[in-house]
């Protein structure tokens, strides 16, 4: 077989372009390959499809294309332009790569299956060969495809929540598909404005077609979706893991209060069960468990708060909304009558929320997934060193969460 024939078939390339030339230079390992097509085709107007004669050609151009034995493969051709009765002078549309692409079809679509297998620029660069700008430019390319290709998919299950961009009161808000496990939206941020940024991306269909939407107590985020969801007040789910987080910090207040007054008394039973008091029992070894039930029995203001804390999980076991508020309502009395102001601060901050704390038990939903995707965030985020460059960031959450179509056709 004789190497343009090879390269004929290995392109996939179909009437009218064939290849006309294939040069191999082993000391560069590269394989040029140059696509003609005859005199007198016609081609089609990109923008109405009808037959047109060729009008001229633009200059040479390359694509690299995927490698032949490990070397590297560019195709050369000069892109026929058709003139149009309708619409003018257009350039052909090219079977090969899209319009404006440096890279072929081919190769576009296995440096996206190196991306996500790799979860890296630099990563991916070194399996492609190519440089971190190159690299950077398909990545970049597949999400604006991605987005462009993107449907107003009904959303009844969303969350929305706030992710560190840089240290400091740097931050983005992001909006979760809870049933695809997708990000939907982002903007700069984390205040109501921001909440605002991120509804406005949806149409008012989708906008209608939410069902529940799970957040962290942020009055920001409350805010903004009452003005963007319709009935939001009946939607809105204070996300369980927040509230007990809440429950948590207010417990390890405690702790450190109590802590600095056992010390000064000499008495040094809780140091060192920081862990102890903000883990769940089940993840314990057996001796911190017996660790934790040596102090647990001294019966010290610190393990009032936990039985407390732990008491509260049972909020969210109710079959209904209404057995949850009475179940709350003898937990706060309970609370609200020690000492524990922590504790106590925390149970008047769930009271003022309370109708959005047992929509629980209506929606069934929480910000887990929120959780999920934001560890895989931050993951792709060490991977690289970090994003410099905000909208960067925000590019590579779409690729690597965003569910989009990434792939040229």
């Amino acid at each position: 077989m004789q190497e343009t024939e090879f390269y004929q078939q290995i392109l996939g390339l179909e009437q009218p372009w064939f290849v006309a030339d294939v040069k191999l230079d082993t000391e560069a390992q590269r394989v040029d390959v140059t696509v003609e097509h005859p005199e007198g085709t016609s081609f089609p107007c990109p923008e109405c499809g009808k037959s047109c004669a060729v009008y001229d050609h633009t200059a040479s151009r390359r694509w690299r294309h995927l490698d032949t034995m490990q070397f590297r493969t560019i195709l050369h051709a000069q892109p026929p332009r058709v003139k149009c009765a309708k619409h003018g002078v257009k350039q052909a549309r090219l079977p090969w790569a899209e319009k404006n692409s440096r890279f072929t079809i081919l190769f576009e679509r296995f440096a996206i299956d190196v991306l996500v297998a790799s979860q890296t620029i630099k990563g991916a660069q070194s399996i492609l060969r190519t440089s971190w700008d190159e690299t950077w430019h398909i990545l970049e390319k597949a999400v604006a495809r991605g987005k462009a290709r993107k449907t107003q998919e009904p959303l009844p299950r969303i969350g929305i929540d706030e992710k560190a961009f840089r240290k400091g009161q740097n931050y983005i808000t992001l909006i979760y598909d809870l049933d695809r496990s997708t990000v939907e939206a982002i903007s700069d941020g984390n205040d109501t404005e921001s909440g605002n940024a991120c509804f406005s991306q949806f149409s008012p269909q989708q906008l209608e077609s939410v069902e529940a939407i799970a957040m962290d107590m942020s009055a920001a985020f409350v805010k903004s979706a009452k003005q963007y969801i319709p009935l939001a007040e009946t939607k809105i789910v204070h996300d369980r893991f927040h509230v007990m987080k809440l429950a948590s910090e207010a417990v390890d207040k405690v702790r450190r209060g109590e802590h600095r007054q056992l010390k000064q008394e000499g008495d040094d039973r809780l140091t060192g069960t920081r862990y102890l008091w903000l883990t769940s029992q089940e993840n314990l070894t057996d001796d911190q468990k017996a660790r934790f039930d040596l102090v647990y029995k001294q019966e010290l203001e610190t393990g009032k708060a936990w039985a407390y804390k732990e008491m509260l999980r049972d909020l969210w076991h109710h079959g209904d909304a209404g057995a949850a508020t009475l179940f709350f309502h003898d937990w706060y009395r309970r609370v609200i009558h020690t000492k524990l102001d922590p504790l106590k601060k925390v149970a008047r901050t769930i009271k003022e929320r309370l109708a959005n704390v047992v929509s629980y038990c209506t929606h069934e939903i929480t910000n887990a997934v929120a959780e999920g995707i934001n560890s895989k965030i931050m993951s792709i985020k060490r991977r690289v060193g970090g994003y410099r460059n905000r909208e960067n960031f925000k590019t590579a959450i779409y690729f690597y969460c965003g569910g989009l179509k990434l792939y040229p056709q």
